[in-house]
């Protein structure tokens, strides 16, 4: 296992992870349009319907070869392609790399139950078809040591192409938003998310609103496919001045997305180190 940890440890070293050539800008509060290419390993995951394929949800990559995204973005009965270098959708901008999906070449965490959103393992990996060539707009992400837990208050960013407010429209170009990190022992309160949350989860958010969105069930629900933000990234800064991807957009209030004392949730990374480095030596 260390070795394949180190392995793919020395791949995104030698790929200068987490450091975007354009950086992002650090006062973003409520959300706004992201500086274009600065979370370069951010990926549009698009499935196609009647002859055109749509965005569904986002991602990040990890290895040329891989996307890291979340279990219920993945349909195994849906056609995928991967766009890389996007910030705006529908207009050619000379940075884009389509890569089209093998059937069979998705993997979807084994203890996933799209049943019980809670119950965690919101995670999935993407292997494309051939690889991404990096470069100024295309850029591996970073992904944190195994185990490592953020603190309290850890100035996140989520980026993504999600809806910007309640029913709103989708946004055609890459949006970010701060999202501070919430702790266990504050998000696991009775007032916040109590028993929902899990240790192999993160929260963050849920102090101001940001953009958001709408349902009437009282249950926790997914970040929809449908409404862009699902899979993507929640990026963290780290000591030695790069970015990491510690968490993964997983699901929401009933009343929406960053409400007060309902953060967004994401799937920990950190916790599923192991399953990520498996998966990849094993395909």
């Amino acid at each position: 296992m260390l070795r394949l940890l180190s392995s793919l440890l020395l791949v995104a070293l030698a790929s200068g992870c987490g450091q975007p050539s354009h950086n992002p800008s650090s006062r973003v509060v409520n959300g706004e349009e992201a500086v274009p290419h600065s979370w370069p390993w951010q990926v549009s995951l698009q499935y196609e319907m009647g002859g055109s394929f749509h965005h569904t949800c986002g991602g990040s990559l990890i290895t040329p070869d891989w996307v890291l995204t979340a279990g219920h973005c993945i349909m195994p009965y849906l056609n995928y392609r991967v766009v890389l270098g996007e910030h705006e959708h529908g207009v050619e901008e000379g940075s884009e790399q389509v890569i089209p999906i093998n059937a069979g070449e998705l993997f979807v965490h084994p203890k996933w139950n799209s049943e019980c959103v809670n119950c965690g393992n919101n995670i999935a990996l993407v292997k494309l078809s051939r690889s991404a060539q990096l470069g100024d707009a295309v850029q591996l992400a970073c992904l944190p040591p195994a185990g490592e837990i953020l603190p309290n208050g850890a100035p996140c960013y989520i980026s993504g192409w999600g809806r910007l407010s309640t029913n709103g429209p989708l946004p055609t170009k890459l949006q970010q938003a701060l999202l501070p990190v919430v702790d266990y022992e504050h998000c696991s309160r009775w007032d916040w998310w109590g028993h929902y949350v899990k240790r192999t989860m993160v929260c963050a958010g849920g102090y101001i609103q940001a953009h958001s969105l709408s349902s009437d069930t009282h249950q926790p629900r997914l970040l929809s496919p449908l409404q862009g933000d699902s899979g993507g990234p929640l990026n963290c800064p780290a000591d030695n001045g790069t970015w990491q991807v510690h968490g993964i957009a997983s699901f929401v209030s009933p009343s929406g997305c960053n409400t007060l004392k309902k953060p967004t949730m994401f799937t920990r990374v950190s916790a599923f180190i192991d399953w990520i480095e498996e998966t990849i030596a094993n395909n």
